[in-house]
């Protein structure tokens, strides 16, 4: 009996091979191709020229039209709930009839992203608009914030509109920088499901399509499918513009009542010590940013840097489905969430990562810092402080985001050690001395600094030692240019 390449028996049938399988079985017409032209042994079926028409019934009005259970897609690793796969059929249907087609680097339908987070994020429950008393609470909130950081910091305040935003307001002022900094990510993870080749024991049949750029735009899909569920349910988990670490939306600052309000309901404590703490933290993390754009442009190439690594390693999935009970579709998801389906990363992936790490951790450090010292005379600061680092250890909107979406997951241990950084420095050398480190990226510890801080000392000792110029400095030395040398007696 023959070997496949993965080692597995010929007669262990792939998973994506027995679902292309069913695909068939149901009305699809694999000689028609996947853009669904007509060529040798065109079929007479008359979803020929949709070939998804099968699978999603007349009309697309019904995604799991002709019984390929959603079972099926669990076999093949996919964890996705009803809603997001009601989403990712209709956009397959698009994408076959012409109206999901996309000029974006990634193949990726952006409108229908954007049309789909909103209808879960619709389907989740009530998401009333902010009436005009809270709005003008969120200003007031605002005001007070920044004579607090006044106090604390030397950055500048960044003098841009302060608003109340509804989740869907959230989503509509968010998405251009979710495009921005997932795209790369998008591309990359689309591009891979492209095959050069089908390996030459997988059927005909199976082999046009895989030879096609049907997997490409299914990658597509998919990608966007997962991009609107994420999207829907951290709208629903935010309170503010700058949650995950950075602006969402550049040249504005806001704050979403509906969030803080069950967030104080939740902790019992009062809705204005909830929304002043919070007030507090949009501000210092929007003046950070604007008084040094560096840190978003950073932030978005090492998303891209890390996305340039991602490719999908066939032959490590096909083991993978070849240990595990396809029969079980508990199994299989287990198995796919365990990572036994993530692509491995590479040497520069790491890098990228740990630099994406260090970089969150130290602007959530520095605003947790500054936020602890200009809430002091708050009642309830100290409990706030430890419920969002409670957040951040359980996973909080910067962690799930990047796990879900980039496939990154980052580390909320550098965050307190990024904390202790910040205090460290400024009793040492001062407010103003610990906030002009961000001026450049080269004076900002590293994450192996974060860990000790003795040899981020010792490098810095080292930069302030090569950017002086000793032949100047001897120069002024010998003509006498450090003031009148004390006299011999």
């Amino acid at each position: 009996m023959s070997e496949n390449p993965t080692g597995g028996a010929s007669n262990e049938r792939d998973p994506l091979e027995e679902f292309i399988k069913k695909m068939q079985e149901q009305g699809f017409d694999p000689s028609a191709g996947a853009t669904g032209q007509g060529g040798k042994g065109a079929s007479s079926n008359p979803n020929a020229q949709n070939p998804f028409g099968a699978l999603f019934g007349e009309g697309g009005q019904n995604p799991f039209g002709i019984s390929i259970d959603p079972e099926d897609l669990k076999n093949m690793g996919m964890s996705f709930d009803p809603a997001m796969m009601q989403s990712m059929f209709a956009q397959v249907q698009a994408m076959f009839s012409g109206a999901g087609a996309s000029d974006s680097p990634s193949g990726v339908n952006w409108d229908n992203v954007k049309n789909q987070t909103r209808q879960m994020l619709a389907s989740m429950g009530e998401d009333p608009s902010v009436p005009e008393n809270l709005k003008r609470a969120v200003e007031d909130a605002a005001n007070l914030a920044d004579l607090w950081l006044d106090a604390v910091t030397i950055i500048e305040r960044h003098n841009y509109p302060v608003q109340a935003w509804s989740k869907a307001e959230w989503v509509e002022h968010s998405f251009d920088s979710w495009r921005e900094m997932v795209e790369p990510v998008a591309a990359e993870v689309t591009q891979s499901m492209v095959m050069p080749g089908a390996p030459e024991d997988v059927p005909e049949e199976i082999s046009q399509i895989l030879n096609s750029g049907f997997l490409n735009n299914i990658g597509s899909v998919i990608f966007g499918a997962q991009m609107a569920q994420a999207l829907a349910q951290l709208a629903g988990e935010v309170y503010s513009s700058t949650d995950v670490g950075f602006p969402l939306a550049p040249g504005s600052s806001a704050l979403l009542p509906n969030g803080y309000q069950q967030l104080a309901e939740s902790i019992e404590v009062p809705p204005q010590e909830v929304l002043l703490y919070l007030a507090v933290r949009e501000s210092a993390l929007i003046r950070l940013h604007k008084a040094n754009p560096w840190l978003r442009e950073d932030l978005v190439q090492l998303v891209a840097r890390y996305a340039r690594g991602i490719r999908v390693d066939m032959n490590r999935m096909q083991d993978a489905a070849s240990q595990v009970d396809m029969s079980n579709p508990d199994a299989v998801q287990e198995a796919f969430e365990g990572g036994m389906f993530s692509p491995q990363r590479t040497e520069d992936q790491e890098l990228a990562v740990q630099r994406l790490e260090g970089l969150l951790a130290l602007i959530e450090g520095w605003v947790s810092v500054v936020t602890e010292d200009a809430t002091r005379n708050l009642p309830k600061a100290p409990q706030l402080t430890e419920i969002m680092a409670r957040r951040r250890i359980d996973g909080g909107p910067s962690e799930q985001v990047f796990e879900n979406l980039v496939g990154l997951e980052l580390r909320p241990r550098l965050v307190r050690e990024a904390q202790q950084f910040w205090r460290w420095y400024e009793n040492a050398h001062g407010i103003e001395a610990r906030d002009g480190l961000w001026d450049t990226p080269e004076t900002l510890p590293t994450p192996a600094e974060l860990e000790d801080f003795t040899a981020y000392d010792a490098r810095m000792n080292e930069i302030s030692l090569d950017d002086v110029d000793f032949d100047s400095e001897l120069q002024k030395l010998l003509d006498g240019g450090f003031g009148d040398a004390p006299e011999e007696k």
